[in-house]
């Protein structure tokens, strides 16, 4: 527990969270294989100081030696496969993908994590929701919709359609809440432009974005206001071996506050440590999710909430980092720039390892026109933020890829 913090109603919050993590690991010990012989030297913890010594963590590099070695689900099962009716598997994006089962009573919980989401945005049954994803095996789309469903929303799935069909719906039928990556709200507006359609003619009226940092970087926001006027931002995490873990700070933009009622949270070395406490049929313990966050300084949100708050949200992960000269350079702190910049439309990283010193150079699609400063104002920015000397090369109009999931714009070169 951090230090200062105890009023009753985070002690009430703890002692819930204590209750439901004991329940889980009394089911867990003579069920679930592959948490039996980490929880079972422990037993059933008498306090969360305690579950935080003396439970060990679990990596995704053990989950993925786990499913290799018993495929295709691995041994964390609680029950009789004949008991799970839901089938998620992850992007693959920073590792091998897992496969993911869930019963009804799991999906139940999660569902109930993203319906929080929704009430703390503010989105109800008065709202049509568009939710421009492919519906693939990713978790976060069948969440969010099915989420969206039980609050009454009318709920419009964007699968299987072009931008420009996307966009029409949108139009058509008087779509409120919009529902997808930050990066994919940035092409909407692109194929919007080329559409001929006005997006400030639209009944949108806010973009709710996930799968990948953005939602809670001031650049990104600044760009995504621009291009949607008059919508607001709401972001949102999670991951799907874990399942949905935050909610946008109702009064504090680029704040995202851990649901403690579903998950037990933990910040190790700035990493996120997560327990999901009523995923029972598939859980994770004290899951090392390679996030990096930095917690809000306040005990006490100025929203009234007593949960855990990341200032800026999910500011990098673990495995994105590169040291360029001594500098540690995120993904995230990038993006930032990049857009606080202006006029970019598009842009990846070339991330050069093939020597003892790692390089990075940049390739940009300009926005609109062409803008011969562009490429000087980018390496300035770069250089000013991060004290480096990044080159930025400017590539026509359309050269650089689009992105409807997370978008990849790193790329390692050995």
């Amino acid at each position: 527990m951090k230090a200062g913090w105890g009023s009753a109603e985070r002690d009430g919050i703890e002692a819930r969270q204590l209750a439901r993590l004991q329940s889980l690991v009394g089911e867990l010990i003579p069920a679930n294989r592959f948490y039996n012989a980490k929880l079972a030297p422990m037993g059933v913890p008498s306090s969360l100081a305690e579950f935080r010594s003396q439970a060990p963590f679990t990596t995704k590099a053990e989950l993925i030696r786990d499913q290799a070695a018993h495929p295709p689900w691995g041994t964390n099962l609680t029950y009789p496969l004949d008991r799970y009716t839901r089938f998620a598997q992850t992007s693959g994006t920073t590792g091998m993908p897992m496969r993911w089962a869930d019963t009804p009573q799991s999906w139940e919980w999660m569902l109930a994590t993203w319906r929080r989401v929704y009430e703390a945005a503010g989105v109800d049954a008065a709202d049509r929701i568009f939710f421009a994803f492919s519906f693939g095996p990713f978790l976060g789309f069948w969440t969010a919709f099915e989420a969206a469903t039980q609050i009454g929303a009318l709920c419009i799935p964007g699968g299987g359609m072009r931008s420009g069909a996307r966009l029409r719906v949108i139009a058509d039928t008087g779509v409120t809440v919009l529902c997808c990556t930050p990066t994919y709200a940035v092409h909407l507006a692109e194929a919007a432009a080329a559409e001929h359609i006005d997006l400030a003619r639209t009944s949108v009226r806010m973009l709710i974005v996930a799968g990948e940092p953005g939602g809670s970087i001031a650049g990104t926001r600044g760009r995504l206001r621009e291009l949607w006027p008059g919508a607001a931002i709401v972001d949102q995490h999670g991951m799907t071996e874990v399942g949905p873990v935050t909610y946008q700070c109702p009064a504090r933009e680029g704040v995202l506050h851990v649901y403690e009622e579903a998950y037990l949270p933990e910040i190790i070395n700035g990493e996120l440590v997560l327990t999901n406490l009523g995923r029972t049929g598939s859980p994770l313990l004290r899951y090392r999710t390679g996030d990096l966050v930095q917690q809000t300084a306040a005990d006490r949100c100025v929203c009234g909430s007593w949960e855990m708050g990341f200032e800026g949200g999910i500011i990098g992960r673990t495995d994105d980092m590169v040291v360029v000269r001594g500098v540690n350079v995120y993904p995230s702190a990038v993006e930032d720039i990049v857009r606080a910049c202006g006029g970019v439309a598009e842009y990846r990283v070339h991330v050069s390892m093939d020597r003892s010193m790692v390089e990075l150079r940049m390739e940009v699609e300009p926005e609109g026109a062409q803008d011969d400063s562009l490429g000087q104002r980018l390496e300035t920015a770069m250089r000013d933020s991060l004290a480096l000397r990044i080159p930025v090369t400017i590539v026509p109009a359309g050269a650089l890829p689009r992105f409807e999931m997370k978008a990849r714009r790193w790329v390692v070169i050995r």
